[in-house]
């Protein structure tokens, strides 16, 4: 047999190149899923055009053509197996965006009406003393808008740290009660099935529990900071309680009992061994609470009522937070014929909720990094 005549006959690869080749077959190109998504996006527009552009439809024709069209050529191209798997994963990534379109409506709605409204007058003053004839007169002279939510801001602030002070100590102490003494007996069941039904209580109902509390004890015009403390208390109890019941029961058993061999007291192994390898999630968990209750309307409006000067003192006076604030200027504008500077009171003060809850999770995020258990090499 002649060179040439072996160079014909030579084997076919083998081994790694071989299997490289068979897994290239029947694969669709790197090019094909975005030139689909391109055509679904023309033909989206072009849908949407026919029955009267919207931004809506467009995005409904476009994704709807697209999951169409991607998991038919992945059927084809692939085969049916691979055709299910696509048809499910665009699906799974339709519903995650489909998911961040109302939290990026909110965020860009807020963003457009309440960025013109955040100044230092508005952080640094409050509406003592801003009256509709004020309000008139701005919308005349073209004027930057008076008055602000300092006031409501503090309200926000100093609520919601007593509202802490009155809620961790008791859920931290109710669930340590439940992972470390409890043990699932009658009492600790009991406990646990009330803090369900207090985790679903709506928030209008504790606002009401607090008001009549302190209204017996105090009168009924006892309204005031710390009710509306002991409202969002109530509000604030339950997810404290959860969160540091889970967080104390991932607590290794091997630590606690290394701690009783050494002759250590329960007590203090739950304060120096339990607690400071759970101190993370608990941390996270209660700045997630506050997070939680610090935008409540209802129960402020019943306990606090609304005022329009600085007031300092939880215990005596009507105070103001920043929903209250919010919705006392949507609902009643300082001005009823030139409702414009109210409106953009109300959008500055939303965004400086957001701004806050976002600074919140952050915090959360943050203290349960720094506090976390360092690992071991």
């Amino acid at each position: 047999m002649t060179t040439s005549e072996r160079r014909n006959t030579a084997t076919p690869p083998t081994g790694p190149s071989r299997k490289r080749n068979s897994l290239a077959k029947g694969k669709l190109p790197k090019w094909a899923v975005p030139a689909v998504a391109g055509g679904s996006i023309i033909l989206g527009a072009a849908g949407s055009t026919l029955t009267g552009f919207n931004v809506a439809t467009f995005a409904i024709y476009s994704a709807v053509i697209f999951l169409v069209a991607a998991s038919v050529a992945t059927t084809v191209v692939e085969g049916k197996r691979r055709g299910k798997n696509a048809t499910w994963t665009y699906l799974i990534y339709a519903s995650f965006i489909l998911a961040l379109i109302p939290l990026a409506s909110v965020l860009y709605t807020v963003l457009e009406k309440g960025l013109p409204g955040m100044n230092m007058h508005f952080l640094f003053s409050s509406m003592n003393g801003i009256t509709g004839a004020v309000d008139n007169q701005t919308v005349e002279n073209g004027t930057p808008v008076l008055g602000g939510a300092y006031h409501a801001l503090m309200g926000t602030l100093l609520i919601t740290l007593w509202a802490t002070v009155i809620s961790v100590p008791v859920g931290m102490l109710t669930a340590i009660y439940l992972v470390e003494y409890g043990k699932n007996g009658p009492l600790a069941r009991a406990i646990t099935f009330f803090v369900d039904v207090m985790t679903g209580i709506p928030s209008i109902v504790a606002g009401l529990f607090a008001a009549a509390f302190f209204g017996l004890l105090l009168g009924p015009n006892s309204r005031m900071g710390i009710v509306a403390a002991v409202a969002l208390s109530v509000l604030m109890i339950p997810t404290v309680v959860r969160s540091t019941e889970e967080m104390l029961k991932i607590v290794p058993n091997e630590l606690r009992e290394a701690s009783y061999a050494l002759g250590v007291r329960r007590w203090r192994t739950i304060l120096k061994v339990v607690i400071p390898t759970a101190i993370s999630g608990i941390a996270s968990g209660v700045t997630l609470a506050i997070a939680r209750v610090i935008g409540e309307t209802a129960p402020i409006l019943v306990t606090a009522g609304i005022a329009s000067n600085i007031n300092l003192n939880v215990f005596a006076n009507w105070m103001s937070t920043l929903p209250t604030f919010i919705y006392y200027q949507i609902m009643t504008p300082t001005s009823p014929t030139n409702v414009d500077p109210s409106i953009q009171r109300a959008w500055a003060a939303a965004l400086l909720l957001i701004l806050m809850v976002m600074a919140l999770n952050l915090a959360a995020r943050l203290i349960a990094k720094l506090f976390a258990p360092k690992k071991g090499r």
